[in-house]
């Protein structure tokens, strides 16, 4: 099979092509002929290999897992003899901390965060909407979003951002949504209340009071940030670093302000999958939108990251692979 392999970390460039074989499903496994993927800003990080915590789990040397990528959309091709949650044909959506999704096949656990696609909308854009399980354990579990809350968003028009404005507001929250120019007509049509340009206006200087801050940008921090949380405020951040680390160690014992961080990826499979199904119904039902910026053919996975690299996408960037 056809897969996006890297043997060193690097630009772009180090991504090639290649020839590898094609996984045979074990007997609680899925074989899934992968449709579409995205690229995530886990997976450009760790291509890069600029992160030394990020090595010990790539590799520290060279990557001990060459291919990338953690969502999918495709169908099962076959099932292990165990399997009773599949069958053959099914179209399914889902992720994996494995990594090996941009690739044209791919074998999975049955149990893993996995769920049916919805049939009203296409595998890009399934697969686009993978962020919400980043955005919804931090809002609903972390900063335990609630009616009428004020939440500001940093990073508003990315793919985990764009997604958290629009669950934000689904849970009936006043949402601002933080972005550059360019993006600010982009931010308000997800269902913004208030939308602030950073390239003319700091966010963190604007006088308001928060109950959530979500950085999803990570360019802020809690100590940049905290004064604009109300009494029981929480400062949410998707970017380890060793100050969000010490922040949420020191204000779990100290105050009523929170600094907190959570590994979305990390969680079990079964949560994720249950997040899978809940994404499901708000899709059917209409209440949430999937975002497409750009598609690339897999033969341009390359290209993608450049562009994903950029800073000037809003919403997902999918890799087609069929």
């Amino acid at each position: 099979m056809k897969a996006i392999v890297y043997t060193e970390y690097g630009s772009a460039d180090v991504l090639q092509l290649k020839e590898v074989a094609k996984p045979t499903p074990k007997d609680n496994e899925v074989l899934i002929r992968i449709e579409a993927t995205t690229v995530t800003a886990v997976d450009s990080t760790f291509r890069q290999g600029a992160s030394l915590s990020g090595r010990f789990y790539t590799g520290l040397k060279t990557p001990k897992r060459p291919v990338l990528g953690s969502t999918l959309a495709g169908e099962v091709e076959a099932v292990g003899k165990d399997v009773t949650l599949f069958k053959k044909g099914d179209q399914v959506f889902g992720a994996t901390a494995d990594f090996g999704t941009h690739a044209e096949y791919i074998c999975l656990p049955e149990d893993g965060a996995l769920a049916l696609k919805p049939a009203s909308i296409t595998y890009e854009e399934a697969v686009a909407t993978n962020a919400v399980l980043t955005a919804l354990p931090f809002l609903r579990d972390e900063g335990q979003i609630q009616s009428g809350q004020k939440v500001l968003i940093n990073g508003a028009s990315g793919s985990v951002g764009s997604y958290a404005v629009q669950l934000a507001k689904q849970a009936g929250a006043e949402v601002t949504g933080v972005c550059s120019t360019e993006k600010m007509a982009f931010v308000q049509s997800l269902g913004a209340d208030k939308v602030i340009d950073y390239k003319h206006e700091d966010f963190t200087k604007s006088g308001e009071t928060y109950d959530i801050v979500f950085d999803v940008a990570g360019n802020s921090s809690y100590g940049r940030s905290k004064h604009l949380l109300k009494e029981n405020g929480i400062y949410l951040s998707t970017v380890l670093s060793p100050s969000i680390v010490l922040n949420m160690l020191w204000t779990s014992i100290v105050g009523r302000k929170k600094a907190k961080i959570t590994f979305a990826g990390l969680r079990p499979a079964s949560e994720r999958a249950k997040d899978l199904r809940f994404l499901t119904e708000l899709m059917e039902a209409g209440q949430l939108k999937a975002l497409v910026d750009r598609s690339y053919p897999l033969a341009q996975t390359a290209e993608a990251y450049r562009y994903f690299e950029t800073g000037r996408k809003q919403g997902s960037v999918v890799i087609t692979v069929a």
